[in-house]
């Protein structure tokens, strides 16, 4: 097939060369000129401007930072809507609010369009491997349409309900885990801050009732875990400050459902003091330095 591609940073590049892999033309655009160049290296052809991204695509994918990155896109003065073909089935895969992402579906079904919200979950990791978990929110027959696609960056795809669903369900995913890197980390400092050795610490945790996903996949301390970002000073993977934005809109969904998040309340005010210390470029595993044992 022939793929339109918006966003080609440490998430979207790999995606969109993966595509490749599987044997679809991809066309990219970003604003980034060096992430472009990178991609092109991988296959993925360059496009001039948003236009020519979407010209003859079949499909059309976006992976954006922001909700007003994904309206500009698409709504904006020189929004790319108008001039993706009517039969183009459209893909967002951001991670933003779900009132943002009604509001575009909504836009591009009243211009006789089909879009849905696919954000993912996996990390740099999961869009490397090909791995990624896709959350939809859309029409059951849009999203049955766009999983031979979505299969091809991701070994999981799941229709959380109509447009927005998708963002509700990965807001709420991201809330718990951060919720349990944060219990993770402090778990693991605190054996360490009475002579246990976290790599035994961590094995007696996975095989007990404290076991999860950081634990077992993603590990904050550093050396007990080979190839994560905490045994590389903490660098590459879901950066500090992506995980500031993700709390904040569950908090947002919170308050507007008025729900009772005290756990991701917390949460978002650990992180935002971590993004604080200077440290929001780094993977959100930096938490556990948040906790790390300090002289008086």
């Amino acid at each position: 097939m022939n793929i339109g591609f918006f966003g080609v940073g440490n998430m979207g590049g790999p995606m969109a060369a993966n595509l490749v892999k599987a044997g679809h033309t991809v066309t990219a655009f970003d604003l980034v000129p060096d992430l472009l160049k990178t991609v092109e290296a991988d296959g993925v052809a360059v496009a001039a401007d948003p236009a020519a991204a979407v010209a003859g695509a079949e499909v059309v994918i976006s992976m954006l930072p922001s909700a007003g990155a994904v309206t500009g896109l698409y709504l904006g003065d020189d929004g790319v809507l108008d001039a993706i073909h009517p039969d183009t089935l459209i893909i967002d895969c951001s991670t933003i609010d779900a009132d943002t992402a009604r509001r575009v579906a909504s836009a591009a079904a009243d211009s006789g369009r089909t879009m849905i919200d696919a954000p993912v979950s996996g990390g740099v990791g999961g869009a490397k491997a090909g791995t990624l978990t896709f959350i939809c929110g859309g029409p059951e027959a849009a999203v049955e349409r766009a999983r031979p696609v979505l299969d091809c960056m991701g070994k999981n795809v799941f229709r959380a309900g109509d447009n927005g669903a998708g963002q509700v369900a990965k807001i709420c995913n991201n809330m718990l885990l951060a919720v349990h890197m944060i219990g993770t980390a402090e778990a693991l400092q605190l054996g360490a801050d009475h002579g246990l050795d976290p790599a035994v610490l961590s094995d007696i945790m996975k095989a007990s009732s404290g076991r999860n996903w950081s634990l077992e996949v993603y590990n904050p301390w550093p050396g007990v875990m080979e190839g994560v970002p905490s045994s590389n000073d903490y660098n590459g993977g879901f950066a500090v400050k992506l995980m500031n934005k993700d709390l904040g809109l569950a908090l947002e969904a919170a308050l507007a459902s008025q729900s009772s998040t005290p756990m991701g309340s917390l949460a978002k005010s650990l992180y935002a003091a971590l993004g604080n210390q200077g440290l929001g470029g780094k993977d959100f595993s930096s938490i556990q330095t948040f906790f790390k044992h300090r002289e008086p």
